[in-house]
């Protein structure tokens, strides 16, 4: 199969080379830690599986699904954080549960096994009825519930936009598998509609980049407006020639959060900023192709304490990939 590259920046064998080390933290029942003897929670951990897939890991990306399968909750639910012996956080956080249908879309679009598809859809469509049974009259889905089940009280503008781009990706599913849902389009719609329209509805989170740039990523904000979006916070979260920074009042520039905010460029059509984003990245790139979660300036610290995660290096791999632009799942995360 294609595996991605980024000419001048990074190569094929060297993205290949990336994955390997995330396979290396999956554990034998397929759960991808962040780092050794660490924590899964299911939005990072797909991640993982996509990245694994892109580059050619695709039976390792399987059991990473199949994970999940076989421990989803009977409500359609997972929790929010696993260790390798049970769980560590026990809440139900919507945004985590709903992108599963990203996963397996991204695995359709690598393979076009039907059979894959089919087999993991239940699993799908019980998380996606799940998080949308969190969804307001006004649009936003609320962040979490408590483990007894008692819905959270306010939205999160990032978790929403990912939401609402895992329930584009669970319809795109829903018409390949013949089970029509069209209350969940609807539902997409007045998601969308709140996140470009009524920023007031989340709960602020405005010191976070992923609240800057995730409107866009999702498709939510889209053409004219998603380069105003992207433009007007700019020199809030970018480190000219290092990346972006996590929060804006800190100067922790993060690989996931710079890769992350390549898509959302790309998506706007901002290409040579994306790619400009991209090498930056790099920089937090290990000798064993693995990425570094963050660094410091000016002391040039890697945090947390020289972690390299799996998640950092998945958004590396898929930021590649929409750089790439050649390969089926390329287009992923872009939006005509």
């Amino acid at each position: 199969m294609q595996v991605p590259s980024v000419d001048g920046v990074v190569s094929s064998e060297e993205l290949i080379t990336t994955a390997r080390t995330i396979a290396a933290l999956q554990l034998p029942t397929g759960m991808i830690q962040w780092y050794p003897n660490g924590h899964a929670d299911p939005w990072n951990h797909v991640e993982a599986a996509m990245a694994m897939a892109t580059c050619g890991l695709l039976d390792e990306a399987v059991a990473g699904y199949q994970w999940l399968a076989d421990i989803q909750r009977a409500d359609g639910s997972w929790h929010n954080y696993y260790v390798a012996d049970g769980i560590e956080d026990a809440k139900l956080d919507a945004n985590c549960i709903a992108y599963l249908a990203t996963g397996i879309w991204h695995h359709w679009l690598t393979t076009e096994d039907d059979a894959m598809v089919r087999h993991f859809w239940p699993t799908v469509a019980a998380a996606t009825e799940f998080v949308l049974d969190l969804q307001t009259k006004r649009g936003e889905i609320i962040w979490a519930r408590h483990p007894d089940g008692q819905p959270f009280s306010y939205g999160l503008l990032t978790g929403s936009s990912s939401i609402a781009h895992s329930l584009g990706c669970a319809i795109e599913l829903s018409k390949l598998v013949g089970d029509a849902r069209p209350h969940w389009s609807e539902s997409r719609d007045r998601l969308a509609h709140v996140i470009a329209h009524d920023p007031d509805a989340f709960e602020p989170k405005e010191r976070w980049a992923m609240d800057w740039y995730y409107p866009v990523l999702s498709g939510a904000v889209r053409g004219d407006d998603a380069v105003a979006h992207l433009q007007a916070k700019w020199d809030t979260f970018v480190m000219e020639g290092k990346g972006v920074r996590c929060v804006s009042d800190r100067p922790w520039v993060t690989a996931a959060e710079t890769c992350e905010a390549v898509m959302a460029f790309a998506a706007a059509g901002l290409h040579d900023t994306a790619l400009e984003l991209f090498t930056w990245a790099q920089a937090l790139r290990d000798a064993d192709g693995s990425y570094f979660t963050g660094i410091v300036f000016p002391e040039l610290v890697y945090f947390p304490d020289m972690e390299r995660s799996t998640y950092t290096s998945a958004a590396v791999i898929l930021a590649a990939d929409a750089l790439d632009g050649s390969t089926p799942t390329s287009g992923l995360f872009l939006h005509d």
